[in-house]
């Protein structure tokens, strides 16, 4: 890992995208392969335990469970990426917009992501999801 630090900057944001596209999208396999078999996170829906591994995640991908149908997307804002070596830490503020048949939202979620340098690609490790809130318009 020699690449010079803005473009690994850039690449560890790029594949932030590619992990939120891979959630909004309900893509089990992208989101997958971009996350380590051993992923651990605190987020709003584990009511604050610390989740090990990725079933607890699948499940939000069956497309027999989920209901948001309607379009969404996610948005990088405010990024934040400190390396430390083989580790990196991405922070930042995650807008979800969706399409509702009343109008649109919008949710802002503090996020942080920590990736790790493995067998020659970055892998998602651990995370972090806060709830900001929202705006219904």
């Amino acid at each position: 890992m020699t690449e010079p630090a803005e473009s690994i900057v850039d690449e560890l944001l790029a594949l932030s995208q590619q992990l939120l596209d891979a959630v909004d999208g309900g893509d089990w396999n992208a989101y997958a392969e971009l996350c380590d078999a051993s992923l651990t996170a605190y987020e709003p829906e584990a009511v604050g335990q610390l989740v090990r591994g990725m079933e607890f995640h699948r499940f939000y991908f069956d497309p027999k469970k989920r209901t948001d149908k309607t379009g969404k997307q996610s948005s990088i804002c405010s990024p934040d990426v400190r390396l430390m070596g083989e580790v990196a830490v991405v922070s930042y503020v995650r807008l979800t917009q969706r399409m509702l048949e009343g109008g649109t939202t919008t949710v802002a979620n503090e996020e942080t992501r920590v990736w790790q340098f493995q067998e020659g690609r970055w892998q998602h490790v651990h995370f972090h999801r806060s709830e900001s809130g929202g705006i219904n318009l």
